[in-house]
């Protein structure tokens, strides 16, 4: 189980380009492309094209938007890549593979990019990053953005709870959750800035969707995310514009956790990749079709103190991130449970996520009827 883990961004990328290799004699045209951030040249953004004589289904899966979930999203391509891309009807439907969307954050194990962006705040439609945006944020920034070392973890957990019971008395825990959660434009160093410009990588994506809205006629796509939900239960989050409801595609896909991104079943985003797939097939292609899904990995659990738990170590990797901390064992500390956040170490969990991410596979490539008859 572990060996199926990569250890290394570099490591994942060697598989990635690998196994992609083994597959390319299936189509009829194939290829690899990959785009070296301006930043560093040494990252990439490595895509995958396998394209049929008919142009009529494509499925896109894309991990590392969040860099550092890209480890579980690796896991998951592989499994797609061994287990459900030979059963596909190669002669109608065509592959886009997204290896490490934000090959920064991967390589450097955070959710952010290399401008402390978070890819998935920033596809904006136009292109507007309004600092006025998610006004919830601000009465927050005291508790989610502490701007020095860390030097004491007892100390900063005080701190951190004092100041988060006053916040849930003055908003409530479900305007916290969300003024978290969905992004802000407003503060460069702090968690969930969502960027003041379209990134690099962002704009990497927005191209690769043209083209494939501009090609195919129907098109499946599947972002990899770790973090929040249930521990040991992968969910569908769809888009608000996807028009089946949650119950309407459980008994579609016959996959038991399917949720819609709103404030009551999951929370709502600013600049979400797969709303603006939609936005992009409504305002451009109306004419097209398309399913775009997130498959999100809960670690950590869905209750109310493990969302706790979630809040501070987000909190305090980014701090020690812009501020660092007084000793390697802080630093260690802090680390580790950032990691766990996204990329749990016990088999139990990794196995159950294979698991999931098969069925989840299963029932949507079912539905679409693009395996081989």
């Amino acid at each position: 189980m572990d060996t199926l883990f990569p250890e290394s961004y570099e490591a994942s990328r060697a598989r990635f380009i690998h196994d992609f290799e083994l597959l390319r004699r299936q189509w009829a045209d194939s290829r690899l492309e990959s785009y070296p951030l301006k930043s560093d040249p040494s990252l990439s953004i490595d895509y995958a094209w396998a394209e049929p004589r008919k142009k009529e289904n494509l499925i896109v899966i894309s991990t590392g938007l969040h860099g550092i979930e890209g480890y579980v999203g690796s896991v998951m391509l592989k499994t797609f890549m061994d287990e459900f891309a030979p059963r596909l009807n190669a002669e109608n439907t065509g592959l886009l593979l997204v290896h490490a969307v934000n090959p920064f954050g991967m390589k450097n194990r955070r959710r952010y990019n290399e401008n402390n962006a978070d890819l998935n705040r920033n596809f904006i439609w136009d292109e507007n990053f309004d600092p006025q945006i998610n006004p919830d944020y601000e009465p927050l920034t005291p508790l989610l953005n502490p701007a020095r070392p860390i030097t004491n973890l007892f100390a900063s957990d005080i701190a951190f709870i004092s100041r988060l019971v006053s916040r849930i008395v003055r908003l409530g825990i479900l305007r916290i959750r969300q003024g978290m959660l969905s992004g802000q434009y407003r503060h460069p160093r702090g968690v969930q800035f969502g960027g003041q410009s379209t990134q690099e990588s962002t704009q990497v994506m927005r191209g690769l969707f043209q083209r494939a809205f501009d090609e195919y006629e129907q098109v499946i796509h599947l972002d990899m995310h770790t973090g929040y939900g249930p521990r040991y239960q992968m969910s569908f989050v769809n888009s608000t514009r996807e028009p089946a409801s949650s119950q309407e595609l459980t008994r579609r896909f016959k996959y038991p956790q399917i949720v819609a991104a709103t404030p009551s079943d999951f929370y709502t985003v600013s600049g979400d990749i797969t709303e603006y797939f939609y936005q992009l097939r409504d305002e451009k292609y109306p004419s097209k079709k398309l399913f775009a899904t997130c498959f999100e990995f809960g670690t950590f659990g869905a209750s109310l103190p493990m969302q706790i738990r979630s809040m501070r170590a987000t909190i305090l990797e980014n701090r020690l991130f812009q501020y660092s901390a007084s000793s390697e064992s802080l630093h260690s500390r802090v680390r580790k449970e950032y990691e766990e956040l996204f990329f749990p170490a016990e088999a139990k969990w990794r196995e159950k996520a294979i698991a999931d991410c098969r069925q989840a596979f299963e029932g949507v490539f079912n539905a679409y009827g693009v395996f081989h008859r």
